[in-house]
Parts: structure tokens; sequence; C-alpha cells
């Protein structure tokens, strides 16, 4: 059996880790998406590492502004992101036209 690796887009990846994010199942997560939990796991790790991760970071009162704004913006980001999967799949779903219009 020749197995090919494939390749995934970064958009590809954070939905899925926003996926995961809403609560839904790993497992369910990964064969909805025709890809290995650990994979899953990877990316997001990956994800958190690339972000700085919370190892190491001081208490949530002796952050700098500086610090505080990186943070939200993350947060804001992640929302957007989350914002845009939910967008997708109600459309999916048939609860939105894409034009936002509820049915």
């Amino acid at each position: 059996m020749n197995k090919t690796k494939r390749k995934y887009t970064t958009e590809f990846k954070e939905q899925a880790i926003g996926l995961m994010s809403l609560g839904k199942p790993v497992a369910e997560v990964a064969r909805d998406l025709e890809v290995s939990a650990n994979l899953l796991y990877n990316w997001r790790q990956q994800g958190q590492n690339a972000q700085g991760g919370s190892v190491g970071q001081q208490a949530e009162g002796e952050l700098s502004e500086a610090d505080t704004l990186r943070a939200l913006r993350r947060e804001n980001a992640r929302l957007q992101a989350e914002n845009e999967i939910l967008k997708k799949a109600a459309i999916i779903l048939g609860t939105k036209t894409p034009n936002n219009s509820v049915r």
C-alpha cells in the first residue's frame, strides 16, 4: 500500500482547530475531516507554540499593556475565525443563505 503524504493549507488547519475549540469531540472532527486525531492535536500544539502559548506566562494582573493588547488581538482573531466557521456551517446546513438572510 503506497501512502502519499497529504498537505493541508493553513486555513484548513485553523478551521479544524476552530471546530475543536467549539467543544466538538476531537474524534468526531477527525472523522469528519478524514484526518487522524493525533494530527489535529499536533496542529493545535503548533498553533499554541507559534502564539507563545501559556507556558511561563505571568499572572493576569501582572501583564503589561502591550502583552494585554497582543492577547486581545489573538483572541479577536480566534473569535473571527470561529465566526467564519459558524457562518459557513450555517450556510451548509441551510439555516442561512449566503447573503446572510434567514430562511
